[in-house]
């Protein structure tokens, strides 16, 4: 399916500037809507890992934009810098989902986008960003993580958080851990949550993102991509999308 590409400018808090990346099918347009599904990356920010999942999202029919939440488009490949970076973000986490709010409406207003139908796939920081977004209430129906934080801004409630739930984990993952996925499940359960949890046997954080081992090298940090674990989650995230907003 051939797609289109382009960023789109969102103004946040004070007037900063969210600078986010879009892929569309170029069979979208306003008489003929399609799905959207916003992509919250990795703490690196608007990379290519989160550029590439949403034209792999755009070829399989959704509308995707991957979610400049530091704004100014700022992106890395250090950790530290990541670090500090998301750590501000997490200091201010209502104006973190301020910033995420803002991006879901000019996505789901100004684009071939149908707002009744929208999901959300989070990577590692990213999978807190997209769980977060359905604690809050915000009109999402389908939520994915991919070796996600789970550490709450406010545990879910019943009848606020309506999206259902599918959690990609990698077993080996050292900054994720299993007692921390039962924390998780335990949450979900309270809420009357609809939700899966696929664990990943030898993988670790980061499993899916191609760049894994590169910047796990780099920087001293327990990352490590994992084709077989990348490719299943990958299509049982595109079923469970398919299933829920098509």
């Amino acid at each position: 399916m051939s797609i289109k590409t382009y960023e789109i400018k969102t103004t946040a808090d004070y007037g900063m500037e969210l600078i986010s990346y879009i892929a569309l099918p170029e069979s979208a347009t306003n008489e003929n809507s399609v799905p959207g599904i916003l992509v919250a990356p990795e703490w690196w920010g608007v990379v290519e890992h989160p550029r590439e999942v949403t034209e792999r999202l755009a070829k399989a029919g959704f509308a995707a934009v991957a979610m400049d939440v530091y704004g100014e488009g700022k992106l890395t490949t250090d950790a530290a810098q990541a670090n500090e970076w998301m750590t501000q973000m997490l200091n201010d986490q209502d104006k973190l989902m301020g910033r995420c709010r803002a991006i879901l409406d000019d996505f789901a207003d100004q684009l071939p986008v149908d707002g009744n139908r929208l999901g959300v796939v989070g990577y590692c920081f990213g999978g807190k960003i997209a769980l977060d977004m359905a604690r809050e209430g915000m009109p999402v129906k389908a939520v994915a993580t991919f070796h996600g934080n789970f550490s709450p801004k406010q545990p879910a409630e019943k009848d606020k958080f309506n999206a259902k739930v599918l959690v990609a984990h990698g077993r080996d993952d050292s900054m994720v851990s299993m007692d921390d996925v039962e924390s998780f499940k335990a949450e979900m359960d309270n809420a009357g949550v609809s939700y899966t949890v696929d664990v990943y046997d030898n993988a670790k954080h980061g499993f899916t993102n191609p760049n894994a081992d590169k910047r796990a090298e780099e920087n001293g940090v327990d990352l490590g991509y994992n084709e077989k674990a990348a490719t299943e989650s990958w299509d049982k995230m595109i079923d469970f999308m398919n299933k829920n907003l098509k």
